[in-house]
């Protein structure tokens, strides 16, 4: 028995949440990185800031000229120096130096003191040594500084070729009893420290996200298997042993599936079929007559596919936000189009309505896989586009017969009337906006479901405000034939609908059939004709 349409479908729900988990690993560790690096960068700043505050309090400010008078001598001077010495050894930083820019254009400066972390392996500037200034970010400082403009400064230097490495540089100016600077002090302090806690903290963000995505993976995984491909197994199994037994389980599908959804669903029909089939097994034992069995098997599967499709309406008479009535009359006793319609939440509708190619049993039984697969995938809450290629992809993966189907589906959003549909080679939806006549919506066609493996599609996006009707169908109403072999045409087909532009979707359905059998009056019915409208009504 060929499993690859199950793998297929468990491989491709798991890579796209590999996909997302991603996706939104590569946003938080961005997120996390940023913020973590401003938060330490800021720790570094304000430090070196302390620090600074601390060493100006060592400088006496208003005997700079004695300090540079003594040339870097002096008791005074000594036990200044030393007082620094200390401070950059017992604060964490690099170096602690105090400068004289050269005020007329900022170029040079002159060091009167200059104090290095005894573990470095820096080297100190001697008393009056004279160099060029770093840059012209470092000139501006010195001149914000020296005129007043700002009572500290930073430079952060962590770009390009660094002879001392990636730092950061705390200035203050060193003011006399007049308030007038007459030096810089400068604190600077390496961040290879904080590159280390920042490379920390990103390996364990990154363990973190490996292990949740194995997690989920994992989780995903099991649930796949246990709610989708477990009971599709049991149930490709059940059938395949029925076809070579002919007799009903001891054991129903049922009872081994406890599931409410269209997989419970299924397992029911089959159940159901099975039954029926063996009453059928009876009488053809009994009855000998060829067409007794036909019509004894297409009645079966008349029943199973209607009760496949919603009968019941309205089908949700608690939501007064819209109105759906809809039908299928196939052109022999089974057919091969059929419509459907599910909340996906509260806030979510799904509709579809499709053709399969071909008529008669093949096609219900294509109709009926399909019509599941669509749902299936519809309540997984992935969008149209993405339900039209896992859906593609589960029925190219086992179509040895090479039928086909062209799908029209749409997700409404209930509280906005906004509608996201994609279309898979199925005929033009007709809209009806309020106090408008229907119109063809020409939307752009995909490939058919089923017809080529790896096809994407795509989705697009309508508005319909309260009001608003939404009218789709099968090629079986354009294309009905009369007597002479005239097709009834879209242009028919929206001169009916328009005669009553208000009326409610039951009404607009019976104008457009009524129009049809109007038009090809005897004519034998060649084709399914399915049809589905929406009146949405918004918030009342």
């Amino acid at each position: 028995m060929n499993k690859k349409p199950k793998r297929h479908i468990a491989v491709k729900s798991i890579v796209g949440i590999v996909l997302l988990l991603v996706t939104f690993a590569v946003i938080v560790s961005i997120i996390g990185y940023r913020s973590f690096s401003e938060a330490l960068l800021n720790q570094y700043t304000e430090g070196a800031f302390l620090t600074a505050k601390a060493a100006a309090r060592l400088v006496d400010s208003d005997h700079i000229d004695e300090y540079v008078g003594s040339g870097g001598t002096g008791e005074k001077y000594e036990e200044t120096w030393a007082a620094l010495d200390s401070l950059c050894n017992t604060s964490g930083s690099t170096f602690i130096y105090v400068i004289l820019p050269d005020r007329t254009d900022y170029a040079h400066i002159t060091f009167l003191f200059s104090t290095i972390d005894h573990n470095s392996s820096y080297t100190v500037y001697s008393f009056g040594y004279l160099r060029d200034t770093t840059n012209d970010e470092y000139r501006e400082k010195y001149r914000n500084i020296y005129e007043l403009r700002s009572e500290r400064e930073l430079v952060i230097r962590n770009k390009g070729y660094i002879e001392t490495g990636n730092h950061i540089t705390a200035m203050i100016g060193l003011k006399d009893y007049k308030g007038d600077v007459q030096a810089i002090l400068c604190v600077q302090r390496q961040m290879d420290v904080m590159s280390k806690t920042l490379s920390s903290y990103m390996h364990r963000i990154y363990l973190v996200l490996v292990i949740m995505a194995l997690l989920v993976i994992t989780g995903q995984a099991l649930y796949l298997h246990r709610v989708l491909l477990k009971p599709i197994n049991q149930i490709s199994e059940e059938a395949e042993r029925f076809s070579t037994e002919n007799k009903p389980a001891e054991k129903r599908l049922q009872e081994l599936i406890k599931s409410n959804d269209e997989i419970g669903v299924l397992a029911g029909s089959i159940d159901r079929m099975e039954d029926q089939i063996q009453d059928y097994v009876d009488n053809i034992t009994r009855i000998t007559a060829e067409k007794e069995r036909i019509n004894t098997e297409l009645n079966l599967a008349t029943r199973i596919q209607a009760a496949m499709l919603p009968h019941i309406f309205p089908p949700f008479p608690d939501r007064s936000e819209f109105d759906i009535y809809a039908s299928m009359d196939p052109a022999k006793e089974v057919g091969g189009d059929f419509y459907d319609y599910f909340l996906i939440d509260e806030d979510h509708l799904g509709l579809v309505i499709a053709d399969v190619s071909g008529k008669g049993v093949p096609a219900a039984l294509f109709m009926m896989a399909s019509k599941i697969i669509l749902a299936s995938a519809a309540k997984m809450g992935k969008s149209p586009a993405q339900i039209l290629t896992d859906t593609n992809a589960a029925i190219c993966a086992n179509n040895r017969e090479e039928m086909f189907i062209t799908v029209w589906l749409g997700v409404l959003e209930i509280s906005t009337g906004r509608l996201t549909a994609a279309n898979a080679g199925h005929e033009y939806p007709v809209l009806c906006a309020p106090g408008a006549r229907y119109e063809l919506f020409k939307d752009k066609h995909g490939f058919v479901i089923g017809g080529m493996d790896n096809i994407k599609y795509k989705e697009y996006e309508l508005t319909l405000e309260p009001g608003s009707r939404l009218f789709i169908y099968t090629d079986g109403v354009p294309e009905a034939t009369d007597g002479e072999g005239n097709m009834f045409g879209t242009g028919r087909m929206l001169d009916a609908l328009n005669r009553e532009t208000r009326a409610c979707p039951k009404d607009v359905l019976r104008n457009v059939r009524a129009a049809v059998d109007d038009f090809v009056k005897d004519a034998e019915q060649f084709d399914d004709l399915t049809m589905l409208c929406l009146e949405y009504r918004g918030k009342q």
